[in-house]
């Protein structure tokens, strides 16, 4: 038998005996209630020796504004969310050693259930479900840095978020209105967008049963989220429509551009609605989970050209500054689009309860893209504003389903845990003619990309308290990958190829120690090894090469991590300061790069390939001061520096020495929150990040334009009061001092805000 047949069967029997076991129920009082996150597996002790930093859903109301979940760990040290818009679907988060296009390096749970889409490894497709949690259900949010705890899948190389909702004790319930509006002036574009958030829930306990149901609604409307370039001619010419308003700028690598107008500018409504019910053993607590996120996106275009009567013109042959400029239908089409999503997020997870010398743990959780269909035209602007031949795009049958069991035991000053998981991601990626873009029947197939990936995996980790001061902590996991099934099409140019099945078992050992005095002080030195396996997207994507479509690398290699991490903390006056020295070294780094496509040749494509070495060092400083200057005032920040290098690059030689893409060399916080009374709190904080490099030659010298990643440092502002015992109010601004960056896309200027809340 196979490990990934006996994992998936031995997660499945450890689900079925502990629902067995549930059945004769007992009276339980809601004071013995336990709150378990099913994927977060504790002993009775730390579940994992990394650090960790935390935010409190209190802290969280306070001093963000939070209209969607991922806003709340914008400020935690070395985190950076590269959030385009309210509502944005495409949101990943970058680490201190990981960066935006690297989304399958960090795991993000919400209450045990994955929202990392391990689909891929990128910022678009593979982004974070982040949508299927409401920032005011949240209880708190954990970051755990690193690849240290066994208990943990390779994909923790950047670390762990986990996010834990709040459990109803008795009758309870809220409601939430919140809005917000940007002016954003960039080329030609001058207009506000504005956004509305209205969310309610209820949860009741009543003895062993609780129940908590909530639903969320969002509209927004974005900046451009793109704009329409062309390379500029290298000679002048007289023919072609003469237009005007358009702008002269340069790329990313320097070269001379013209700007022709925006795209992406999109109105999204989002609907999502969550039941967590719960239900209390003597021995055991168990959750079951459902929510549905459902989202309907239009996106539009807006061109800056001008005929010689004042025409929008949007494609041929378009003279400006005495160059005549080639911008295809696409240009513009492309940033007029369509989405229509529903997905299904489910988990049920089983933990024990009580104080005796075994705890267990076990959980099953499944996310289906139940409807997911983008539409797009494929004929030229404004014609298509109204129909047209267009494309449907179709990732219905995509979702990962996990399995996870796990059992720990205290033995005197030791605490023994190990554990089993299985899970399986697949990907249906379908792509089809239409005669009408907006609301046609699919037509012929052309293009097609399938595949799932399985990992099933064995952990064991041991942490034996020394003696008062000291603490080791030793573990392992073993991890057995197989990716299967892969099939790639397309009808021009001809491509029907069936992918060679890969598979790969992989051993991480993890190791920490940890000493603390008795005047307070903390050392720890941790070692962790990971590995990330390629995903389906990394595996079977698709390029374009002129004529002929091929897939260029079905047989990516995992990649290796070797990470450690040296910290020491101390605490001051209730607060605290930690300082950590990490290293990283990642052998085989899965990263898309400029290379070859066939031996030999002299022509550049860029797709993911395994690269020989990068090496990521660093030092992060953390401190928390609490009534600093004076009562009421607190003060916490961050500053990470790092050195991001690629050492070695057989494929590609300008890429060696060079900064790995997606890292700042310097990143920092400063959040200061004044409380003058227990209702009033005024927050200002400050967010600041390095420019980046997106090529792995870093050949992207030009920061500020379309695709380049600007530096930024940008302030924001919130005061909330509290009313009364049920009504709260706050109003914030985003982007105070309106910094114009990009992080490949325009990002919001000044964005105000204002909400109310209704609690009882």
């Amino acid at each position: 038998m196979s490990l990934h047949r006996f994992m998936a069967l031995a997660s499945s029997a450890s689900l079925a005996v502990l629902a067995a076991t549930a059945l004769p129920a007992a009276a339980q009082t809601p004071s013995d209630v336990t709150t378990v996150d099913s994927l977060i597996i504790s002993a009775g002790a730390r579940a994992t020796p990394a650090t960790q930093e935390t935010v409190t859903g209190e802290d969280i109301s306070q001093t963000v504004n939070a209209i969607n979940v991922e806003d709340t760990v914008k400020y935690l040290p070395s985190l950076i969310v590269r959030k385009r818009h309210i509502g944005d679907t495409q949101a990943p988060l970058a680490t201190r050693t990981s960066g935006l296009g690297a989304s399958a390096r960090t795991l993000i749970f919400a209450d045990g259930v994955l929202l990392s889409a391990l689909i891929g490894n990128n910022n678009s497709t593979a982004s974070p479900r982040w949508s299927m949690v409401y920032p005011e259900e949240i209880a708190s949010v954990d970051f755990l840095y690193g690849p240290f705890s066994a208990a943990y899948a390779g994909n923790s190389i950047g670390g762990v978020l986990n996010i834990r909702t709040r459990t109803p004790q008795r009758l309870e319930g809220s409601i939430r209105a919140a809005g917000s509006m940007q002016r954003f002036a960039q080329y030609g574009t001058d207009d506000s967008y504005g956004a509305g958030q209205l969310s309610a829930s209820i949860g009741d306990r009543r003895d062993n049963l609780w129940f908590r149901l909530s639903g969320n609604v969002v509209e927004s409307n974005s900046q451009p989220l793109s704009y329409v370039t062309v390379a500029r001619p290298g000679s002048t010419s007289a023919s072609g429509t003469v237009v005007t308003g358009s702008f002269a700028e340069v790329n990313r690598t320097n070269s001379p551009i013209a700007v022709f107008g925006a795209g992406g500018l999109e109105h999204q409504l989002q609907t999502n609605v969550k039941l967590r019910v719960g239900y209390d053993l003597p021995f055991a607590s168990a959750i079951y989970s459902i929510g549905r996120f459902g989202n309907a996106t239009d996106s539009h275009v807006e061109t800056y050209a001008r005929d010689a009567a004042g025409q929008p013109v949007y494609s041929g042959t378009l003279n400006f500054d005495g160059r005549a400029y080639s911008v295809a239908a696409s240009a513009f089409s492309n940033g007029t689009y369509s989405f229509d999503e529903g997905h299904i997020m489910q988990s049920l997870s089983m933990a024990s309860r009580g104080d005796g010398p075994w705890t267990w743990n076990a959980s099953a959780s499944l996310y289906d893209y139940q409807k997911d269909v983008q539409r797009t035209p494929t004929t030229a602007i404004p014609g298509a504003l109204v129909g047209g031949a267009g494309t449907i795009l179709r990732m219905d049958g995509t979702g990962w389903r996990g399995l996870d069991a796990s059992a720990s035991r205290k033995i005197g000053d030791q605490a023994l845990s190990f554990g089993a998981h299985d899970d399986k991601v697949e990907l249906a990626s379908s792509k089809y003619a239409t005669p009408n873009w907006i609301d046609g029947a699919a037509g012929a197939l052309t293009q097609q990309s399938l595949g799932q990936t399985r990992t099933s995996a064995l952990w064991a980790q041991d942490a034996l308290n020394v003696n008062d001061n000291v603490k080791v902590t030793i573990g392992g996991r073993y991890e057995d990958w197989k990716a299967s099934n892969g099939f790639n099409f397309s009808s021009s140019p001809a491509l029907s190829v069936h992918q060679p099945e890969l598979s790969a078992g992989k051993v991480s050992p993890k190791a920490s120690v940890t000493w603390a005095s008795g005047s307070g002080w903390i050392l720890s030195g941790s070692y962790g090894e990971a590995y990330r396996f390629p995903t389906v997207q990394e595996l079977y994507q698709a390029i374009t090469t002129g004529a002929t479509l091929t897939v260029p690398n079905p047989t990516l290699r995992p990649e290796h991590a070797r990470s450690g991490e040296l910290a020491i903390e101390h605490p001051i006056d209730g607060g605290r300061v930690r300082l950590s020295l990490f290293d990283e070294r990642i052998t085989d780094a899965l990263i898309s790069q400029t290379a070859p496509l066939i031996p030999k040749s002299t022509t550049l494509f860029s797709y993911v390939q395994n690269i020989d070495r990068t090496h990521v060092r660093g030092v992060e400083l953390v401190a928390e001061l609490k009534d600093v200057l004076f009562k009421g005032f607190d003060l916490s920040g961050s500053a990470t520096w790092t050195d991001p290098v690629v050492e070695k690059d057989a494929a590609f030689a300008a890429a060696v020495g060079k900064q790995v893409p997606g890292i700042p060399k310097f990143k920092a916080t400063l959040v200061g929150t004044w409380r003058p009374t227990d209702r009033l709190s005024w927050t200002l904080a400050g967010r600041y990040s390095e420019r980046l490099y997106a090529s792995i030659d870093n050949s992207d010298v030009v920061t500020h334009t379309y695709q380049g990643f600007d530096p930024f440092f940008v302030v924001d502002t919130r005061v909330g009061y509290k009313i009364d015992a049920h009504w709260e109010a706050a109003l914030g601004i985003d982007n105070l001092g309106d910094r114009r960056y990009f992080l490949f896309h325009p990002f919001p200027g000044r964005t105000a805000m204002a909400e109310l809340n209704y609690k009882f």
